[in-house]
Formats: C-alpha cells, structure tokens, sequence
C-alpha cells in the first residue's frame, strides 16, 4: 500500500549492525544459486533443480522443525525423466542437516533480488533506530529471536508442510512492530503506488499499521496475493513478537537530541 524510503528519526550512533545484516544478506545472496535463475533469461531445469536442492538443504522446513528430524527424502538437485516427462530427482538426501540451525541459515537466504531488496529496504529504513535504542548486542539478539519466533510459529501452524522457509522476513517483521512501539509518531517518507509513487510524509503507526494489516488479511485467508509462495504468518507472528519485546525499552527513554557544542567567547581584556 506504501512503500517507505526514509524515516526523520535521528539516531546516536552510527548503526553499523544493521549495516552489517544487510551487507550479510547481499553477498550471501550473490553466492548462493539463486543469482543465477533471477536472470532475465528463463532458468534451465537443471538451474532449478539445483535450487530446489539448495533451499532444502539449507532452508527452514516446517515438519522438520515440528520433529526436529530432517525429511526422509528430498530434492537431490539431479534431474530426471518420469512418466510426466523430465524433473527434479528426489531420494534420501546425501547430506545431514540440524533443523533448529537451519533457520538461521534461512535468515540470510532470499528467493530472488525482488525479495532480498525488499527485506533489506525495511530494515534500512528500521533497523538503525531500533539498534539505536536496543544497544548493538540486545538487538542482534532480538533480531535472531524475531527469526526463530516468526518460523516456528509458521512451522507450528503447517506442521504438513515440507516448503523450505527462506528470507528475512520474520525477522524484519520483528523489528518494524519494535519500530511501532517505540517510535509510532516518527515520520516516513513513502511512495504510494495508487497516487502514482507520490512522495508523502506519514507518521510510523499509519505506514507500519497497514502494513500489519495487509500481512493479517492475507495469512487470514481474507484475500490471495499475487506475490507467490508468502508465508505471511510468520510476518504476522515476527510483528507482534517485535512488539512484545520492545515495550521493556520504552522505559529506556528516547535517545538525547543531537546539540552542537557550543562556542566559547573569546574573553576580553581589560
């Protein structure tokens, strides 16, 4: 509904872990097998079977998380013909995966550059004051834990479900609704799509509250999304906890105003 640039919100320090998170995200990203099928050429089917293997591999998947047990069977990357004509292989897998880290590995993987940039857009625009007012060490451990909630809980509502979990996601939904907590009057500059990417000026609690909103409608059911494969709960689940976690930090006050010192006069002689 909006698409938010730039907050007004000073903060004290420079924010480097959220510079380093994102830094993280984007060459992970270039590393990983998924570069090479988000070119504008069609992917190979090879290509895709590859990727398919990667993301189980090292994605978070919901029945494992439920038995802390890997699938008995996966993607093995190969490709091969079956009675419905080519596909991906899939057999016992030849590697050994701990599902509970596998969803700090899924934290840093994305689908595509449409999904990385966007996580990444958020946090930019979030995350510094956040880690400003959580202190570095707090917020790269709220940050986890926004990641680790946001997908079991997703896990305990889909325990079927053999999908692999990849993205931020979860965990930078976690730090928009500490944003809303702490910051609900801060202004963002946004672009909305229906007034043609206008530029406004909005307080936090309208941009992060439709945006809460529009993650509830559709991991409710109340509407589909043209967006693929969302696992829009886990968004709503990281929100909330967000929420939860920052209201302790409330009492911490808001970070001084920036002063310049001041100038010293020159004394004068008698």
């Amino acid at each position: 509904m909006v698409i938010p640039v730039h907050d007004v919100n000073r903060v004290r320090r420079t924010p480097w872990l959220t510079y380093l998170l994102i830094a993280v995200n984007v060459v992970v990203f270039l590393l990983t097998p998924a570069l090479r099928t988000t070119g504008i050429e069609d992917p190979s089917l090879g290509q895709l079977c590859q990727l398919e293997e990667f993301y189980h591999r090292y994605g978070a998947i919901p029945r494992e998380l439920v038995d802390n047990q890997p699938l008995p069977v996966a993607p093995t990357g190969d490709v091969g013909a079956g009675p419905q004509g080519p596909g991906c292989v899939v057999g016992p897998p030849a590697y050994s995966k701990i599902p509970v880290l596998s969803v700090l590995y899924s934290m840093f993987l994305h689908g595509g550059w449409v999904h990385l940039l966007g996580n990444m857009l958020f946090l930019w625009v979030f995350g510094n004051n956040v880690e400003d007012r959580f202190g570095r060490l707090r917020f790269a451990l709220f940050y986890l834990l926004c990641g680790y909630v946001a997908a079991y809980g997703f896990a305990l509502a889909n325990t079927d479900s053999s999908q692999p979990l990849v993205g931020a996601s979860g965990a930078v939904a976690g730090v928009l609704g500490a944003y809303l907590v702490l910051f609900p009057r801060a202004r963002i500059w946004s672009l909305v799509p229906p007034l043609l990417f206008l530029p406004l000026r909005l307080p936090a609690w309208l941009v992060l509250g439709l945006w809460f909103v529009l993650q509830w409608v559709f991991a409710a059911g109340y509407a589909v999304s043209e967006a693929g494969a969302v696992a829009f709960l886990a968004h709503v689940l990281g929100f909330v906890f967000g929420m939860l976690a920052a209201v302790p930090m409330q009492r911490r006050g808001p970070p001084p105003e920036y002063a310049p010192p001041r100038r010293r006069r020159p004394s004068r002689r008698r």
